[in-house]
């Protein structure tokens, strides 16, 4: 008997395409607590959840029998991935699901905000007959800001094309290609926002574009900008947004997700009666929701029939023996990814991933899409997998190149990662050294020897004396502990780079004082 516990409301007609498994039995049980969950699933193949239910690393604990967790949507922050990892169990999703129903939910919420139709509704049910307050605008000829143009970004780009708006596009991954084939113009991001005459968000919610459209964002937009976010709560800083509404600076905004949910009845945006609201119900159509459950209900059936499947966020199946020879490459692959993104995060047109010394003997497939994950996670956040990676690579006008190069004449294992940017060519590097696990060993043509974990500062500067003293003074001040510091240069008083790593993130207040000393050229934060 093979068994499935499904532990929140998931289509039953999704449910339906388990039944290729010999010797199904599903049971539905919703509502657990941490405790009753994990007693429910101590006997269970695979289980089955949307964002309700939590799996803890206590719930993986008492699964024996797992194989797979099966998300029915995109995001993961429910699931302990990494716990599911160290116990070998697959994590799948399904991230195209609901693009249809969150682009058509956007489109929606702008043109009720546009023509003021909930506020003149309410009126109408009340009794009253009311024209002259509701006086709306027309979408036709308008400018629309896309920021994000992933999949449900690029879909509401399509559809204000159809109502003839001119539609300005900004993503760190979007190519001039790419950009023309949508027929819409690409743009940087302070150019997309002071353009616009309605804005909309459509990027995952990361590190990066936490409050992406903050103040700053505001003052350079038109007076009377109308807002949209339906993607993440957290894109558009809520409190910059009530100041922008206060103003008259935004003439309209439309919610659907915030950075608290529920909305508290207290938030200050409810105060405005130019905004629209809903709870969050991007994905909340019939068809989304049975999609979802179809796509996560055949790849659980893959996983558990052992067939392939698409939409692992963590890692797939692989030979024994490969993986445990790959297994501490993949770490140190995802954390150049990550590197490089962070270094390199405008649009990028080409990747290199190089192979060097007895790991150019491997299959290296794999390890290449761990590469990839890294790096695009910066861009798609947990939309991006081990399985969709390449695709969504292929999707943005990237090109991947895998090459091998047998003799490594410094290392004995050589991982070596390198992107065009519009600002030039970047390349990180790293290797294993016994004992001491993953280390990075080339940033560009400077060579130094840092573990990739936790909080780290990059920066790019003159090599003059006194100049570590500084950067350390600033830190200290601020009571941000040192752990570690690595400088590469390539002679005295020339340029150099360093990397330090930190005991907690560096607040950007800090990293201004920083990027004002003197011959400090470049600072970034880097989370690895």
């Amino acid at each position: 008997m093979v068994k499935v516990l499904v532990a929140d409301d998931i289509s039953s007609q999704g449910l339906e395409k388990l039944n290729v498994i010999p010797n199904v039995e599903i049971e539905v049980r919703t509502g657990l607590s941490e405790a009753e969950l994990a007693e429910a699933v101590q006997d269970a193949d695979a289980l089955l959840v949307r964002s309700a239910s939590k799996v803890t690393e206590r719930v993986l604990a008492a699964a024996r029998r797992l194989k797979v967790v099966g998300r029915a949507g995109v995001g993961v922050d429910n699931i302990d991935v990494n716990a599911a990892t160290r116990r070998g169990v697959v994590v799948v999703n399904a991230p195209d699901g609901n693009t249809i129903s969150a682009a058509e939910h956007t489109f929606a919420m702008m043109i009720a905000m546009a023509r003021h139709i909930p506020q003149a509704h309410a009126t109408v049910k009340s009794g009253k007959w009311d024209r002259k307050s509701f006086v709306g605008v027309e979408l036709a000829g308008k400018t629309l800001a896309v920021v994000g143009m992933g999949r449900i970004g690029t879909e509401v780009a399509k559809r204000a094309k159809a109502f003839h708006m001119e539609v300005y596009g900004y993503d760190p991954f979007l190519t001039e290609e790419r950009a023309k084939q949508l027929g819409i113009r690409r743009a940087e991001l302070a150019e997309a926002v002071a353009v616009a005459d309605f804005l909309t968000v459509h990027t995952p919610l990361t590190k990066e574009t936490r409050h992406l459209i903050d103040a700053r964002m505001f003052a350079r937009m038109k007076d009377g900008v109308r807002v949209v976010n339906c993607a993440r709560g957290g894109i558009i800083d809520e409190q910059a947004l009530c100041e922008a509404l206060a103003s008259g600076k935004v003439a309209g905004a439309a919610l659907d997700v915030y950075e608290e949910e529920p909305l508290p009845a207290d938030h200050p945006l409810r105060q405005f009666p130019n905004v629209v609201f809903t709870p969050h119900l991007g994905a909340s159509t019939e068809e989304a929701q049975l999609n979802v459950a179809i796509v996560v209900a055949e790849e659980v059936a893959n996983v558990l029939l052992g067939r392939p499947f698409r939409n692992a966020v963590n890692l797939p199946s692989l030979d024994k023996d490969l993986k445990d020879y790959l297994e501490p490459f993949l770490t140190l692959g995802e954390k150049l990814g990550l590197l490089l993104g962070q270094l390199a995060p405008g649009a990028l047109s080409d990747i290199e991933i190089a192979y060097g010394g007895e790991l150019a003997q491997q299959e290296v497939s794999f390890l290449s899409r761990t590469v990839l994950k890294g790096l695009l996670g910066q861009r798609y956040g947990d939309e991006v997998n081990y399985v969709n990676a390449p695709a969504l690579a292929e999707a943005a006008g990237i090109t991947v190149r895998e090459v091998k190069q047998p003799k490594s004449p410094v290392y004995t294992t050589l991982l070596s990662v390198s992107a065009a940017t519009p600002q030039g060519r970047r390349r990180v590097a790293g290797t294993l050294y016994n004992g001491a696990g993953p280390r990075i060993v080339l940033i560009d043509d400077y060579r130094i020897d840092a573990l990739p974990d936790g909080h780290m500062i990059y920066t790019e500067h003159l090599d003059r004396p006194g100049m570590i003293g500084r950067i350390g003074m600033i830190l200290g001040q601020a009571d941000i502990n040192i752990g570690s510091m690595q400088v590469g240069r390539q002679g005295t008083g020339g340029d150099a780079v360093m990397l330090l790593s930190v005991d907690k993130p560096v607040p950007a207040d800090v990293l201004s004082e920083i990027g004002r000393i003197d011959g400090i050229r470049t600072i970034r934060s880097i989370e690895l």
